[in-house]
């Protein structure tokens, strides 16, 4: 349950700690005195979404924190799942910077809001107008019906046959739309793939043609350098060997005579060994190369071919012709392989389904199993609610199809008129027979649910008198098995809480600020005789005040 509460720097609210405790708490206060600002600001750490437009300092950040004692919630699972610490105390904070900077704790433990709102919806309900309007909602009837047949272990069991079912069949019907796809065009497949083992492609084919083909494109003309080079080292016509082995004989004639002599004679004999095997190896290339026509032809019309299979395929080079014949053998290869799986889903599938109707079937037994003891239940609280003549029904209608709560459609039926029949409560009942079908409702299930705190935002509007008081004692039953906070404007109802807190302004500087505080026995005495005679208390309010808190407490 809700232990404290601090928040701070929101909207109107400067600053506020509230403590509360278990039992029925009671919030009043004037209308737009921030009753509903405390929710907003709540909220935030339920994993509401929020923007700078809370901030009541635009240069300071908002921070909200709760403290909620959680043992006996059955939670440890949920924290373990998440990497969170779990202690018998959670605190949740939540911040927003200036700058618009949202961040999320559990237990000084960043998180993101999904994991908040996960745990919030464990820990708190806060029921408002907005709520009540989920009558009309199929998922929330079921959830009603769920909750007090204690359906939640079953619906776990079927919640993962669903999932398992639906993402076979989801791989199924992938796969056969490939296959499907894949056996229009598989002809062809092996018709390209044909052509390309065909072709006996090798990797680096395509760069070795290419050299060759140059090296043959150019043969004369390489034949004819080579041979004019070779020429000019030993050629008859002035050759350079010969003109160095001139050069030697001279320089030898003199190199006793000058310091350099022997230095130049080595010199030019290295420069002669080197020109002489440059000469032998310029020969060597010179008659090794050929021009060869039919050599020629053979690697063009090897590379024409390789180009034309490269532009159908709409690749750059032969290698990733390789690797496109590879695709396509996989592909051809698939068709089979796909089939096969296809083949063991259909099987799965089947024992999946035959496993879910099982299970969806058990959930509609017991659903309707239920139905008799709730709506007995729910017209008697409705005829003590002043309605005498309500009847209320639900009807569960079987689906075509599973879907993630089973197979079930469920409408909730009433009517308040001993002629009419009951109808879909959506359509005939007004909002004051809303708020109490779904006061009625909310004190079905507090026996059978396991959340800690249940907050109602005015859940007694467009009730009075004997109906009222019928309201309170309501909540007060409630308050006996969870934490119920009640925002009311009802002298009947706010004489009954065990805690009061009165909401309000204040005017503070060029500021307006929202602040609570906890009533003391006789400035609650002093609320409720407000609530009862308006702005000015009498005399006869202050004892009627003091009558219904002392009935309230009797009852």
């Amino acid at each position: 349950m809700l232990v404290r509460l601090s928040v701070n720097n929101y909207v109107l609210i400067r600053e506020l700690d509230l403590s509360l405790d278990k039992g029925l708490t009671i919030i009043t206060g004037e209308t737009g005195a921030g009753k509903s600002i405390l929710l907003g600001a709540l909220s935030l750490i339920l994993g509401s979404r929020a923007d700078t437009s809370v901030l009541l300092d635009m240069k300071e950040k908002c921070v909200v924190e709760g403290t909620f004692k959680i043992d006996g919630y059955d939670l440890e699972e949920f924290f373990t799942s998440q990497d969170l610490d779990y202690d018998t105390v959670a605190i949740l904070r939540r911040e927003i910077s200036p700058s618009g900077k949202s961040r999320a704790f559990i237990n000084d433990t960043p998180v993101n809001l999904g994991v908040m709102r996960e745990l919030g919806d464990r820990l708190i309900d806060i029921h408002s107008q907005h709520q009540t309007l989920m009558l009309r909602n199929n998922s929330f009837q079921l959830g009603i019906i769920d909750a007090f047949a204690s359906l939640d272990t079953l619906k776990d069991n079927y919640s993962r046959v669903f999932n398992s079912y639906r993402k076979l069949a989801r791989e199924y019907h992938e796969l056969a739309e490939e296959s499907e796809k894949n056996k229009s065009d598989v002809e062809y497949y092996r018709f390209q793939l044909s052509q390309l083992e065909q072709a006996r492609l090798k990797r680096g084919e395509q760069a070795e043609l290419e050299k060759e083909q140059e090296l043959l494109t150019h043969a004369e003309d390489i034949v004819s350098a080579l041979s004019g080079a070779s020429g000019l080292f030993s050629g008859e016509d002035g050759p350079i060997l010969s003109k160095l082995r001139e050069a030697r004989n001279l320089i030898s004639r003199i190199r006793s005579f000058i310091p350099e002599g022997e230095s130049l004679v080595s010199r030019i004999d290295s420069a002669f060994i080197e020109l002489d095997d440059l000469s032998g190896e310029i020969e060597k290339l010179a008659a090794g190369i050929e021009a060869d026509p039919e050599k020629l032809k053979t690697v063009n019309d090897r590379l024409d071919h390789l180009y034309s299979l490269m532009q159908k395929h709409r690749v750059k080079d032969a290698d990733e012709l390789i690797d496109r014949k590879e695709q396509i053998e996989r592909t051809v290869s698939s068709v089979a392989t796909t089939d096969e799986r296809l083949g063991e889903i259909e099987k799965e599938l089947a024992v999946t389904r035959n496993e879910l109707t099982s299970l969806a079937d058990e959930l509609s037994e017991r659903r309707r199993s239920a139905l008799p003891l709730i709506e007995t239940r729910m017209t008697d609280m409705l005829k003590q609610l002043g309605m005498p003549n309500a009847r209320f029904k639900i009807s569960v209608k079987q689906l075509d199809d599973f879907i993630s709560s089973g197979r079930d459609s469920a409408d909730f039926m009433f009517s308040a008129n001993r002629n009419t029949e009951p109808e879909d409560i959506a359509r005939i009942a007004s909002g004051g027979e809303l708020s109490r079908v779904m006061l009625s409702l909310k004190s079905l299930m507090t026996r059978s649910s396991s959340l800690p705190t249940i907050i109602f935002d005015e859940i007694d509007s467009g009730v009075s008198g004997e109906v009222a008081d019928k309201v309170g004692q309501i909540l007060t039953g409630m308050g006996n098995y969870m934490q119920v906070v009640n925002i009311t404007h009802l002298p009947q109802i706010a004489s009954r809480g065990g805690r009061h807190f009165h909401i309000y302004k204040t005017d503070e500087g060029d500021s307006t600020i929202t602040r609570i505080k906890l009533l003391s026995g006789e400035e609650r005495i002093l609320e409720v005789a407000r609530l009862l005679s308006g702005s000015e208390v009498t005399e006869t309010a202050l004892r009627n005040a003091r009558e219904l808190i002392s009935a309230g407490k009797n009852k």
